[in-house]
């Protein structure tokens, strides 16, 4: 993902699913996410865009709009696309209070009401890497996506 010819000003989004895509969703589901992003227009201008599927959970769309900017309507039509593998693929993409982070190379979630139980028990530390799925740019997908929670804003839920 981040070796994509794209700027570190990039506009990124990221949706985080519910479960984890099993092998045989997984290369259809990129390939419908990378074939949006190649198709994607804005005021009927070509954006300049790139999508993936990243560690089996997390769509990403990315916008580089120094030519093009996503508008409204296309921003519309990006979350009118998420809504439709919703339905496909039978998954939440637009739950922002489950918090995703790694255990070794597994991505494990829980609800921001179990988050604190799970920091009491030790199951996660301060030095958890919690994946902060509000950056906003390719530069900060690469270099903040995935921090230790002491350094995420998910630190004020523990």
């Amino acid at each position: 993902m981040t070796n994509i010819d794209l700027p570190a000003s990039t506009r990124v989004w990221i949706y985080q699913s519910n479960r984890t895509f099993n092998g045989s969703e997984l290369p259809q589901l990129k390939e419908q996410v990378n074939s949006f992003a190649k198709s994607w227009a804005s005021h009927n201008r070509q954006l300049r865009a790139h999508g993936d599927v990243l560690y089996g959970r997390f769509l990403v769309l990315m916008v580089d709009e120094s030519n093009a900017g996503a508008s409204g309507c296309s921003i519309d039509s990006s979350v009118h696309f998420m809504q439709q593998l919703e339905q496909e693929y039978g998954i939440d993409l637009f739950d922002r209070m489950t918090f995703a982070w790694k255990d070794g190379e597994e991505v494990k979630t829980a609800s921001s009401n179990e988050f604190p139980n799970l920091y009491r028990s030790g199951t996660i530390t301060d030095s958890t890497l919690v994946f902060d799925n509000l950056v906003k740019t390719k530069g900060e997908l690469e270099e903040k996506w995935l921090k230790p929670l002491n350094e995420s804003w998910h630190r004020r839920f523990v």
